[in-house]
């Protein structure tokens, strides 16, 4: 055997066993929902809105785009119009600053705010609907209503009589922030527990709640009883816990939400400071039956029943003897219906006067009924929406911030468990509803604090940030923070009073990949073709080592972009361009320095492919710049489509030399703010 031959034999062998040791792509659906949570009609949108989770899901939505087809791709939100704390900004904003218009003029006017701020960071929704306004708002009432009534004939919903705030002198029933004290839920500090749930979601019976005061006349409310419907939640609550449990070994999922959703799975439980245990031996005997649950180094004791009406029956003795307790991160019913005369009516299931659905459950449900209003502006059949929604080969994916996993982790996941065929059947043409995963952001700060608009520190209007950065400078600072992993602080140097002259903006330093690097490596080489090559790129065969960078940089990205880790995604594309920006300074450089014609054809023909692949990946996070560059590429729209992913420049043009388009001087790809241009530029 010849040494060449037995060459190729070991290189031939050496690329199978690198071939076996590859780590497996990941599988993507057919189709594909996103959704991006539902801000408040009550207010415009802030910096967490857009930075905490509509970046995000636009960037997958885009990706998944590129990736599936653009029909097979539904990416939706919508305008939350409904609940008590739209009514009470509206009732405020009447009160004190002489609003005269309706509520639903109050909400319009906050909806076509976040639509144009959405549009301006170019998030590319199909359809942002909104609950209570147009077409979708009618499109919801009737999916609400066939929810509800599903729930009803399955046998999963309860008529329960509860105790609900009533402040005498307004004359009226409280609802959700129109009542405030503290969370009673053990560990919680909270000092934002509204009627049935505090700001950090944790859920509670109104009775439960400490220290509530009337946010209408600040008098301490009396306790009426009323009936409404409910899920039954805590019936779910094995289910629940195997799906916490699958999902923990999912790579997709990560490990905030199946941990999070787990603590609220706990017994029914109830903690006592020890200093109150004579109070308790006193009583103990008047309690339903329980385990007493003593641990060494704790200040408190646990008394744990075996269902939640003993826990609550336990609760309502101890408060009668004066006996301070907390309760247990315990699932307790889920209500659906409500007196509050602003949101949508609820079907009457038995005869019950008209009520209204409570905010949150329609809430989780509404992206259902705005996928149905984006089939519809399509021109589609809106019975589509099962094949996005209920088949196997579809995916809903939706990005949420970590306050609000209790809603759509536990409450949604058991809702849509309870329409799945099995022991309660649904309509045959229904199918199954596929549980949607969950894409949860940690909190993004600002300056190293919680920014709230209903608390001290006030987080900076997502529109007003566009007054010092671009867009594609914000989101690709905001995919790089890390948000996945942990909380992190957003700090622009603008609005930054402890920044010095001297100190780096990191917006603007994240930013410097693409409007310093990536622009360099784009213009320098359409002017090289300019010059030497009247505007003409030179295609020709792309270099092994240059392809296998290009696939590494390409499957590291699909690989993080599957598993929602999108800081890791911009590591691959900063690693990746930089790269190329050495190999164009070594190669052009020298090709100019020796005027070799060969060098500067060869190295144009690696560059551009380089090129190729960082715009690709690059499309779904900065999508302006990316389709400039395709504009002066000149080539046709299949450049996105990842069924192409592999293929070089070559298979777009048949091989032959391409014509680009002219680039004028000084014009860029990815642009800085005017503010931050210097008197030089």
């Amino acid at each position: 055997m010849s040494e060449e031959v037995k060459e190729k034999s070991m290189k031939d062998k050496k690329n199978k066993d690198f071939a076996k040791r590859e780590i497996p792509r990941p599988e993507f659906p057919k189709r594909a929902v996103v959704t991006g949570g539902m801000p408040y009609g009550n207010k415009t949108l802030h910096f967490g809105h857009i930075g905490g989770v509509f970046v995000f899901a636009d960037v997958y939505a885009r990706f998944l785009r590129d990736r599936l087809g653009d029909e097979n791709v539904i990416f939706v939100s919508g305008t939350d119009c409904y609940g008590s704390p739209i009514a009470e900004s509206y009732r405020k904003l009447c009160a004190e600053e002489g609003f005269t218009g309706t509520i639903q003029d109050f909400v319009e006017k906050n909806h076509k705010a976040q639509k144009k701020t959405l549009d301006d960071y170019m998030i590319s929704l199909n359809v942002f609907g909104a609950s209570g306004l147009g077409r979708t708002a009618e499109i919801h009432d009737k999916v609400s209503d066939k929810f509800i009534r599903r729930l009803y004939e399955n046998g999963h919903l309860k008529k329960i009589s509860t105790k609900q705030f009533y402040d005498e002198k307004a004359g009226c029933f409280l609802n959700g922030r129109q009542v405030i004290g503290k969370c009673p839920v053990d560990g919680c500090q909270s000092e934002k527990g509204y009627a049935d749930e505090c700001d950090l979601g944790h859920q509670y019976m109104p009775e439960n709640l400490i220290d509530p005061k009337s946010t209408l006349t600040g008098e301490t409310p009396v306790m009426k009883s009323v009936e409404n419907w409910y899920f039954d939640l805590p019936a779910y609550n094995l289910l629940l816990k195997e799906y916490a449990e699958k999902i923990s070994k999912q790579k997709n999922v990560r490990p905030l939400v199946s941990s999070t959703i787990s603590e609220f799975l706990c017994d029914p439980v109830i903690h006592i400071k020890n200093e109150l245990t004579e109070s308790y031996e006193a009583v103990k005997d008047e309690l339903p039956g329980h385990e007493l649950i003593q641990e060494k180094k704790k200040p408190s004791f646990t008394i744990k029943f075996k269902s939640l009406d003993e826990m609550n029956e336990a609760c309502a003795k101890l408060s009668a003897k004066g006996i301070r307790y907390r309760t247990g991160k315990t699932l307790v019913p889920f209500r659906l219906t409500g007196n509050i005369e602003w949101g949508v009516k609820a079907p009457v299931l038995e005869g019950e006067d008209p009520l209204t659905v409570w905010v949150w459950p329609e809430s989780l449900w509404a992206p259902i009924s705005f996928t149905i209003a984006a089939l519809e502006k399509q021109g589609r059949d809106t019975a589509e929406w099962k094949d996005f929604w209920c088949s196997k080969d579809a995916q809903v994916y939706q990005f949420i911030g970590a306050d609000n996993i209790y809603f759509y982790g536990v409450a949604e996941m058991a809702m849509f468990m309870a329409l799945q065929k099995g022991e309660n059947k649904v309509d045959p043409d229904e199918g199954e509803m596929q549980l949607p995963i969950l894409c949860a952001n940690n909190h993004i700060l600002f300056l190293d604090k919680k920014a709230s608009s209903s608390g001290s520190v006030k987080p900076p209007m997502a529109a007003d940030l566009l007054d010092y950065y671009t867009a594609e400078q914000l989101r690709m600072h905001y995919l790089g923070l890390g948000l996945g992993q942990r909380s992190v602080s957003f700090q622009p140097k603008p609005l930054n009073p402890q920044a010095k002259p001297d100190d780096a903006d990191p917006v603007v330093k994240d930013g410097f990949l693409l409007s310093n690097v990536f622009n360099r490596i784009i213009r320098t080489c359409i002017y090289t073709c300019q010059k030497y090559y009247d505007g003409v790129m030179p295609v020709g065969k792309v270099d092994e080592d240059i392809l296998e960078e290009a696939k590494k940089a390409i499957l590291d990205f699909e690989r993080f972009m599957y598993r929602f880790e999108f800081h890791r995604a911009t590591y691959v594309l900063d690693s990746y361009i930089r790269k190329a920006s050495k190999y164009m300074a070594r190669e052009l450089g020298s090709a100019d320095k020796t005027e070799d014609g060969e060098q500067r054809r060869h190295a144009l023909i690696q560059i551009f492919h380089t090129i190729r692949t960082a715009a690709v990946l690059l499309h779904s996070m900065a999508p302006e710049g990316t389709e400039k560059v395709l504009e002066y590429l000149q080539l046709d729209r299949s450049f996105w489509s990842w069924d192409r992913i592999f293929d070089t420049i070559a298979d777009f043009t048949n091989g032959e030399d391409h014509k680009l388009k002219f680039l004028e001087p000084r014009v860029d790809f990815f642009t800085k703010h005017p503010s931050q241009f210097t008197a030089e530029e």
